[in-house]
């Protein structure tokens, strides 16, 4: 998959787990085919939306074995890196053993917060370890950094680097100019759900959005009108589920996204892992509400 260029609608899987605490891969397995069923070009595996923090090592490989054996041929995208140089090298070099994953999603290093170059530099060494190749995630609101868009299309020179997950919380001015003038063969990802639409109109060419577990058939089409040039219908299907989505995300994200597949009988249990709190009643209902209020909509 060395010369894959992500395009199309991507989602991140949460981690379900069962009433004992444990990961249920059943239900991994169950949502990954779902979401691909229903048009998603690919799925995600340890995301953010996994909660890959508050996994194991033993944990992550079952995650990614199930994941590797629903995709077949769809793209997998595999989380994977840490605060540092060395330790996200060695998680890349651990992804050698399933050649069924495509690319690996690697954060600039959170908390650290390196320069600009030093995040270049550390794209440039973690490349040259990867068996597969890199999509940067910048979401500087979680890793404290901000990429200026001579930055990014700096780390989108390095041999490997084939794109970039934009989640910056807003479309601001460096978005505007990433992908008004976009590194060739370099994919520009929409990264927040909420400003998918936005990012699409100005020439994304896709979107990773965990809102997607939800009317993923409506996501991808709204995605693929985008890239067809049908401004008109990507706008139309966009308006409800950027609605949506910001219901989804009331709370940390995948609280509420759990709360809703729970109540809709998707996966067994709500919960989530400490640090992270389950969501609460009044965030769960109104996200469950409008989800329903979409399926009337798209009934009628």
């Amino acid at each position: 998959m060395s010369g894959m260029h992500p395009q199309g609608l991507f989602v991140p899987l949460v981690t379900p787990f069962t009433e004992g605490g444990e990961v249920d891969l059943a239900a991994v397995e169950r949502l990954a085919g779902e979401i691909l069923a229903d048009g998603a070009s690919g799925i995600v595996a340890l995301g953010t939306t996994g909660e890959p923090a508050t996994l194991d090592d033993a944990e992550k490989r079952a995650i990614i074995e199930v994941c590797a054996q629903v995709c077949g041929g769809a793209p997998l995208l595999v989380g994977a890196g840490s605060n540092n140089t060395r330790g996200t090298a060695d998680s890349l070099r651990a992804l050698a053993g399933w050649p069924e994953i495509s690319a690996a999603l690697v954060p600039v290093p959170p908390f650290t917060r390196p320069s600009e170059a030093g995040v270049i530099a550390h794209f440039a060494a973690v490349t040259e370890a990867s068996p597969v190749p890199v999509i940067v995630y910048h979401i500087p609101y979680r890793t404290g950094r901000a990429l200026a868009a001579p930055t990014l299309a700096a780390i989108a020179a390095l041999p490997g680097v084939i794109g970039v997950k934009q989640a910056t919380g807003a479309v601001d001015a460096e978005t505007v100019a990433l992908l008004a003038e976009p590194p060739p063969g370099f994919a520009v990802l929409a990264g927040d759900d909420v400003f998918a639409g936005a990012l699409l109109g100005l020439g994304a060419s896709g979107a990773v959005l965990a809102s997607a577990h939800l009317h993923t058939a409506m996501f991808a089409a709204m995605v693929s009108a985008w890239l067809d040039g049908d401004a008109r219908t990507g706008r139309e299907l966009g308006r409800p589920l950027a609605r949506l989505a910001a219901a989804l995300f009331a709370e940390p994200n995948p609280t509420v996204l759990k709360g809703v597949l729970h109540a809709t009988g998707r996966i067994a249990t709500p919960d989530v892992r400490l640090p992270l709190l389950p969501a609460g009643p009044t965030s769960v209902a109104a996200a469950r509400e409008l989800a329903q209020g979409i399926r009337t909509t798209c009934a009628a």
